[in-house]
């Protein structure tokens, strides 16, 4: 499978928050973004270890190289990385299958995947309906857009104090302001939009309380996620 850029490739390079974060905002990334949702659907997704929602398949090793090879001067510009030895260390379709009454309690707040700030992750949005898409936050006691090393230690403490008291979360997936999280910026989960930032950015889907999961790739919440560093 190969992939060429979209005629109407087009990119905003935005600051987000207090913190002035970078985010990479792609739409129109790949000429023809249906080949994926087609490849996902032949493909087997399977419960993965860790806090995703969902279920996870592999994605064309061409599609990584494709990703490479467009942007990543892009991303070196915007984030301040090595273009010459960046790398992805994963990459997987995922779809959304777990309900909002399911989660367990990390599930239900923004998260971070890394405490490193040169390392990256994106989501390439592949579903057609309006079934949202990726919101940044800033954690209210400490002030907090992004959990690095140096940080680690004060929010865990804050956050474990808070989600044992009054406002720890309901069941459900974060999709606005908390008592616990303001909203910074939202993106709108676009077809074919690619999404980027950093890895220790707090962030979370953004899905309505009304969200259905749908176990079909063709029409549920598919993605692909991928990692960078």
């Amino acid at each position: 499978m190969t992939f060429q850029v979209h005629p109407d490739f087009h990119i905003q390079k935005l600051k987000i928050g207090r913190e002035r974060s970078p985010l990479v905002v792609i739409d129109n990334l790949v000429a023809d973004a249906d080949q994926l949702v087609e490849q996902a659907a032949s493909n087997v997704f399977a419960d993965v270890p860790g806090y995703f929602p969902g279920i996870r398949a592999k994605v064309p090793p061409t599609y990584q190289d494709f990703v490479i090879e467009h942007l990543r001067n892009i991303l070196a510009e915007c984030f301040g990385v090595s273009a010459s030895t960046l790398h992805f260390t994963n990459c997987h379709y995922s779809l959304v299958t777990t309900p909002g009454d399911k989660l367990v309690l990390f599930q239900r707040i923004p998260h971070i995947d890394s405490l490193f700030t040169f390392e990256l992750a994106f989501m390439h949005y592949l579903f057609k309906s309006d079934l949202g898409g990726t919101a940044f936050y800033r954690h209210r006691s400490s002030g907090f857009e992004y959990v690095d090393l140096a940080r680690n230690a004060e929010y865990c403490r804050l956050i474990s104090a808070e989600l044992g008291g009054a406002d720890s979360p309901p069941p459900g997936y974060i999709d606005a302001d908390t008592p616990l999280f303001e909203q910074i910026s939202s993106q709108e989960g676009r077809f074919n939009r690619l999404v980027v930032y950093r890895r220790n950015s707090l962030h979370s889907s953004n899905l309505a309380r009304s969200f259905v999961p749908d176990p079909n790739p063709r029409t549920g919440r598919l993605s692909i996620n991928g990692f960078l560093k």
